[in-house]
């Protein structure tokens, strides 16, 4: 349980890249939809967040 929590902020980093890139090499219209891109963006960030403040505290 330690190591999914150790890597949840990294894997929501990946959901939202994979977002982006699967955007991106599909050419759909979502590439212009703010909605969208606004949310991989922020499961970015969030996955950043969460990956520092869950690594400062889960001690091995």
């Amino acid at each position: 349980m330690k190591s999914l929590l150790k890597n949840l902020g990294l894997i929501l980093m990946i959901i939202g890249a994979a977002i982006l890139v699967g955007v991106f090499f599909t050419g759909s219209a979502a590439i212009n939809d703010n909605g969208v891109l606004g949310g991989s963006a922020t499961l970015i960030v969030i996955g950043l967040i969460v990956y520092i403040v869950l690594n400062k505290r889960i001690v091995d």
